[in-house]
């Protein structure tokens, strides 16, 4: 649990000594605020920020409720940080994104409701001031902190930090309105990397690496592979809107394919949430994420002797509904 924590951690100091909230201007090798007007606009930088700390919370306590019911309580703690540049024809986008969500009820043991470790960063340029669209290069990574479970087993985890872990990179081109917050990323070049560090998941063949070669007796010869790399096409879209007073729309959408393996066969993965500001500090939202991934397996007890088995690929879904307090700065 250490390692994800210092990483993130340096990842956020190493963006924060980079940005700014104010503009600020290089002249002949020497700094200056943007309060000094004897240097030009064209040679200003533009670095902008926005760090997200939010919890949503939700309690139910039942006392002699003749209804019945079991007391729960549920709580959802996340962050994001956004380092953003840009300098003429150059942009660079910078974010990370943190997930925790747990439940405690009545009668069971505490489980976990949300789990998420997320980074990306892309750098484009384009080749005069009134395109929109940009050659850009772009990196994403992603995993969880701890392990998940098939409730109520919670002997034997499925999933564990960095296993699975995403990685993305790639070069194509994006499309970023000047006005609305849009922005569309094709890449027909795109190294798609799974890490299974888990050596249990990685000899049974989870989340798509190669598994271990066992004997007829199941005593491993070899063992499974830890690492799957796919070489594909991705197309991403984002896009953030707000439709009415204080209510936002927000869409970020993820497809892959890979060109060796199955091309065609598409990965997808789909975010839509949206967020309704109550005041500064108090916001709502409501939101679906679906994904699926041909190379993710479904684990459940088909035959009832109490041990999972590994079947196809299924549509994940996961629903959210939650308010709470958030503080940005």
């Amino acid at each position: 649990m250490k390692f994800p924590i210092l990483l993130l951690l340096f990842c956020f100091i190493s963006l924060k000594s980079l940005a700014s909230d104010y503009k600020y201007i290089v002249v002949n090798d020497t700094t200056v605020t943007a309060s000094d007007t004897t240097a030009s606009d064209s040679m200003m930088i533009y670095w902008t920020e926005k760090n997200t700390f939010g919890v949503n919370l939700s309690e139910v306590a039942f006392v002699n409720w003749n209804s019945g019911g079991n007391n729960s309580v549920s709580a959802l703690f996340y962050s994001s940080f956004e380092r953003n540049f840009e300098k003429n024809l150059t942009m660079w986008r910078n974010s990370a994104s943190l997930r925790y969500g747990l439940n405690a009820q009545e009668g069971r043991e505490v489980r976990k409701t949300e789990d998420e470790i997320r980074l990306k960063s892309s750098f484009g340029f384009r080749t005069d001031s009134t395109s929109n669209w940009y050659y850009s290069g772009k990196f994403s990574f992603n995993t969880q902190f701890s392990n998940g479970y098939k409730y109520p087993d919670t002997e034997v985890p499925i999933s564990q930090f960095m296993a699975p872990g995403y990685t993305f990179l790639g070069v194509g081109t994006e499309y970023s309105h000047p006005e609305e917050d849009l922005q569309v990323y094709l890449s027909p070049i795109t190294f798609k990397s799974t890490f299974v560090l888990d050596q249990r998941l990685a000899d049974e063949g989870m989340f798509g690496v190669e598994p271990a070669v066992t004997d007829e007796l199941g005593n491993i010869l070899k063992e499974g592979e830890n690492l799957r790399t796919e070489f594909g096409f991705l197309v991403t879209s984002g896009f953030s809107k707000e439709v009415f007073d204080n209510i936002n729309l927000d869409n970020q959408l993820s497809l892959y394919s890979d060109y060796l393996n199955n091309f065609g066969n598409v990965d997808v993965d789909w975010q839509l949430n949206v967020n309704m500001k109550v005041n500064d500090f108090v916001k709502a939202n409501v939101g679906s994420h679906i994904r699926y991934d041909d190379d993710v397996k479904f684990k459940e007890d088909t035959n009832g002797d109490g041990k999972l088995e590994t079947s196809g690929p299924r549509i994940q879904l996961k629903q959210m509904l939650g308010v709470g307090l958030v503080y940005e700065f």
